[in-house]
């Protein structure tokens, strides 16, 4: 909440919960993902060795890196990926309010269209009319950066 009214205070009303969302989505995200790096690097060294204390072996030869792990992927492809998510994320920017609330309610969120209308406060059509000129959009829009979906 501090997030949210230290440095949205001048956006109207209607934005706000919005925003929340997003600051409160980011906030655990963070958390989640420190906690994922701190237990990288503070796992025990005695989880690593072998059953025997007396065998000579490398610890770090068993570690091996979760599959869902970005870690596992090359460096040219993390660069790519976060090169594509920062042009999505300025693509979402330049959409107007209705439409990027719709699709980020839809496709971000996951919520369905009934739940994504209640929180919009209009019909199910609109909500399907916002998302699909919304993806229309941003197809075009990335389709100028290079980006093909």
């Amino acid at each position: 909440m501090l997030k949210l009214t230290e440095k949205y205070c001048a956006r109207p009303a209607g934005e706000l919960p919005l925003l929340f969302q997003r600051i409160l989505q980011n906030t655990i995200r963070d958390h989640f993902r420190r906690q994922k790096v701190r237990s990288i690097w503070t796992l025990p060294v005695s989880s690593l060795l072998g059953g025997d204390p007396d065998e000579d072996a490398d610890p770090l030869e068993t570690l091996q890196v979760a599959d869902e792990s970005r870690f596992s992927e090359p460096p040219a492809e993390q660069v790519e990926r976060s090169q594509v998510l920062a042009l999505i994320e300025k693509a979402l920017e330049r959409l107007p309010a209705r439409q990027r609330q719709a699709f980020l309610l839809r496709y971000w969120e996951e919520l369905d269209v009934t739940a994504a209308a209640k929180i919009m406060g209009c019909s199910e059509g609109s909500v399907k009319t916002h998302c699909s000129r919304a993806s229309h959009a941003l197809a075009v829009m990335l389709a100028k950066q290079g980006i093909k979906l």
